[in-house]
């Protein structure tokens, strides 16, 4: 083994790139080495009161110091990383009888969480930035404070009989400084400092039948300020909308199943389109939206369950699970298949990376 290759497996795959200067820099990922296991979870997601729960999503913190993690049981689990980093010795541990540490925040929804949230600008070292927002069947948006667990607002939306309705989706604009959510063909916007049931609402299916009907489960938003925000429907399209009056811009088609993810590459050039029971990741170039570039596999054609993916920091990869337990890794470049390795004997639902940290849970 070369000295080269001996750095990265000392990294668990990340070959740090070192310059004359001191300027930081971003490792470069090596994904024909296989990562190791640094910490491990489980024991506290089972319980003799709940013996069957498991793991629905999880999102790190934008400032990478911590994740979240939401579980059929309606609770959602906050996690900050030990400051030494945890294990050190390049060969990772072993799946351990107890869990590597426990939560260090639990917030219980009263119903089944939908979707949540970070603040864009969260930082640990800002307790007013670190809160998230949820949205939860039957209930308003809630926003919590990740530090004490406390309730900070809600954000009421109503329907036609003056009752509270749920949103199905929810996310902060770019700007940090309003709350958009999906609901059944419309989008409700909340102005953040603001709570209560003032908003602005927005019909995704104009008079003519054209646009987007059904359940909007899922939102993303363009990293380069474009002001372009996408919206996945259950309907199998994928709307693209202006931020500033939700004028619909196009509708793509092409999912097999009802879309659950859309997220942008990092230069907001090209877009990503999951579904349910869709093996396929599809890639839209935003400059065109008039066919796919190519499609990603992933093992998702028999399950029900919504799976995920991400693109690492550097932008050039993106990652995803499936019902087969495998990660998978590809080139955004190109759309090739680059490498996979097993993380999970079941359903492996969501894959998110962050700074130099990539983490499955099994």
């Amino acid at each position: 083994m070369g000295e080269e290759e001996a750095v990265a497996d000392e990294n668990g795959g990340l070959k740090v790139e070192e310059s004359g200067d001191q300027s930081p820099s971003w490792p470069s990922m090596r994904f024909d080495v296989s990562p190791y296991r640094t910490h491990h979870f489980f024991k506290q997601f089972r319980t003799a009161r709940n013996p069957n729960n498991f793991l629905k999503g999880l999102k790190w913190s934008p400032d990478g110091s911590c994740f979240l993690a939401s579980s059929e049981d309606n609770t959602l689990s906050l996690f900050y990383l030990p400051q030494d980093g945890g294990d050190t010795n390049g060969y990772g541990v072993p799946i351990p009888e107890a869990d590597s540490y426990g939560a260090s925040l639990l917030v219980n929804e009263g119903e089944s969480v939908y979707d949540f949230c970070w603040y864009p600008y969260m930082s640990v070292s800002d307790p007013l930035t670190c809160v998230f927002a949820t949205s939860t069947r039957d209930h308003p948006i809630h926003l919590w404070d990740s530090t004490s667990g406390e309730l900070r607002c809600t954000y009421r939306a109503y329907d036609a009989m003056d009752e509270i309705t749920a949103a199905f989706s929810v996310g902060f604009n770019p700007g940090g400084t309003k709350i958009f959510a999906g609901y059944n063909s419309s989008i409700r916007v909340f102005d953040l400092h603001r709570p209560g049931r003032d908003f602005g609402q927005y019909s995704t299916l104009q008079k003519n039948k054209e646009g987007q009907a059904g359940i909007l489960s899922t939102l993303a938003f363009s990293p380069t300020n474009s002001g372009m925000l996408a919206v996945g429907s259950y309907g199998q399209t994928t709307g693209i909308y202006r931020e500033d009056n939700m004028e619909l811009l196009y509708v793509l088609h092409g999912q097999e199943g009802g879309v659950t993810h859309v997220q942008f590459s990092k230069d907001g050039n090209y877009l990503y389109t999951g579904g349910r029971k869709d093996p396929y990741i599809l890639c839209w170039d935003m400059r065109k939206s008039v066919e796919t570039v190519y499609k990603l596999y992933r093992a998702t054609e028999n399950t029900n369950q919504r799976v995920f993916f991400d693109i690492e920091p550097c932008g050039r990869h993106l990652g995803t699970g499936g019902q087969d337990g495998l990660v998978h890794m590809y080139d955004l470049q190109t759309g090739n298949w680059v490498s996979g390795y097993q993380a999970a004997s079941d359903v492996l639902q969501f894959l998110m990376m962050t700074m130099k940290i990539r983490t499955t849970f099994n």
